[in-house]
């Protein structure tokens, strides 16, 4: 099964067969042309075929099979059509916005994630009252069914995205179970970054002539600028403070191999008056879910991050990411810095990429170079000198309101109390992400104050709220 080629793919999605409501929405959404990913795999995924998808994240893959899915469901019909298996609940969040976003032309569309993590009783709740697309993690998804309480025999679609994560953490005999109880008269869509033994064998075991459809270079080398630093153990920590103040990045990734070091840092980091966050696994659902809103909305200069932790994110407007230590994978490097390759898109500023490795590590380097076809550039420490006089600091802030999903607030909500009734200009205000029962909004740093002020002795949706301001 050799990959379709996809150069001749036209990329404006009004070539698909999609209703008008859809292509308008698409146009609203600022959808004008299709990404490679996306002109290679949604002609073969609207025609009905299997698919397996090889693409990066950050390559428009989300939006490739959610196009699909939506365009096979009867918004009359309530039960579950499809659903959407994710590796981690992050990205099954991201993933069910995104389809509330593109879905949104259809009245009623209901998108519900089910992940571990969560109390399963509100789950339950909201499956009785059925769902149109299911997006959630495989070991969750296994408890429902188990249960009796999720039910496929009205499924049409199944969608396993960042398939080569779910095998990495072990979730292949549970995809295989789901697998078995969907009907067999259904289309499977199969994204991967990449293309391990145990994609062709789950493609084997339950898809159907699928087709295959490659796009290489989604990170070209031309759009990541790579500089590599020789450390000593003991600056290491401290050779990231160095790097940030030098370039100023507005939003970093850092990777760090281990839990405790990722504390290590974000500890360091603080005492030099960094805006720091710190995600690993020993963090519970609802930090994390706070850690990950601050970060992506710009309320925090850095995420210090484990590679399991932060399988399954897609952070817009990355500007760098630094390896505080090298990976013993050539392949998890390349998908770290890659994070940062999609700020050369469109004619912006290619991102950062930055390593910190040690004399002990430079085995480490030469297998990254031999597996990427790069030359290392090397560049030393004393380079670095701070850029500017005041600290970094991120340019929003967080502010927490009591109260979402369940008490029917929305983001419309929340931007017509600051702007029409409190009298902020809505360029102060960023991002605001609804959760269950927690609504975040970033706010201009400036104004954080004065707006947390007002928003308490004012009200959201003609009730009164309580707000608190996140900070550390």
């Amino acid at each position: 099964m050799s990959p379709v080629p996809s150069t001749t793919a036209r990329t404006d999605f009004a070539s698909l067969p999609l209703p008008p409501a859809t292509l308008a929405n698409l146009q609203q959404l600022g959808y004008v042309a299709m990404t490679p990913i996306q002109a290679a795999s949604l002609p073969l995924a609207l025609a009905g075929k299997d698919l397996i998808a090889q693409a990066r994240t950050g390559s428009g893959k989300t939006a490739a099979f959610a196009l699909a899915l939506l365009a096979n469901l009867n918004p009359r019909r309530f039960a579950v059509q499809a659903l959407v298996l994710c590796p981690t609940r992050e990205l099954a969040e991201q993933v069910t916005q995104e389809l509330r976003r593109l879905g949104r032309a259809e009245d009623n569309l209901k998108v519900l994630t089910l992940c571990g993590g969560a109390t399963l009783r509100p789950q339950l709740a909201s499956l009785e009252h059925g769902a149109h697309v299911v997006v959630g993690t495989p070991g969750r998804i296994m408890d429902h069914l188990e249960r009796g309480s999720l039910r496929l025999d009205a499924l049409n679609t199944l969608v396993l995205d960042e398939a080569d994560r779910m095998l990495d953490m072990g979730f292949f005999d549970d995809i295989s179970k789901v697998a078995k109880q969907c009907p067999k008269q259904r289309q499977t869509l199969l994204f991967s970054a990449t293309y391990p033994d145990g994609i062709a064998k789950l493609a084997a075991a339950f898809m159907r002539e699928p087709q295959r459809v490659e796009v290489a270079g989604t990170h070209g080398a031309a759009k990541i600028r790579q500089r590599f630093y020789e450390v000593r153990e003991e600056e290491r920590l401290h050779a990231v403070g160095l790097l940030l103040n030098h370039y100023r990045p507005v939003s970093t990734l850092a990777f760090c191999n281990t839990k405790q070091q990722c504390r290590d840092l974000v500890e360091v980091l603080r005492a030099q008056g960094f805006a720091a966050l710190e995600l690993h696994g020993d963090l519970d659902q609802r930090d994390r879910d706070q850690v990950l809103v601050r970060f992506a909305n710009r309320s925090a200069s850095v995420l210090v991050a484990t590679d399991i932790a932060a399988r399954g994110l897609d952070i817009a407007q990355l500007e760098a990411v630094i390896n505080v230590e090298v990976t013993p994978d050539a392949d998890t490097h390349v998908h770290r810095i890659g994070r940062t390759g999609r700020m050369g898109k469109d004619g912006e500023e290619a991102g950062w990429a930055f390593s910190l490795a040690s004399v002990d590590e430079m085995g480490r380097v030469g297998q990254i170079e031999k597996a990427s076809g790069i030359t290392s550039e090397w560049h030393p420490l004393g380079e670095l000198t701070p850029a500017g006089a005041e600290p970094l600091r991120p340019p929003m802030q967080t502010i927490q309101i009591l109260g979402g999903r369940k008490e029917k607030i929305r983001p419309g909500d929340v931007l017509g109390a600051l702007t029409k009734d409190l009298g902020f200009a809505a360029t102060q205000i960023g991002k605001i992400n609804v959760n269950e029962f927690s609504t975040y909004v970033a706010v201009d740093r400036e104004i954080a104050a004065q707006v947390l002020r007002k928003l308490a002795a004012g009200k959201v949706k003609g009730r009164s709220v309580k707000v608190r301001l996140l900070e550390g």
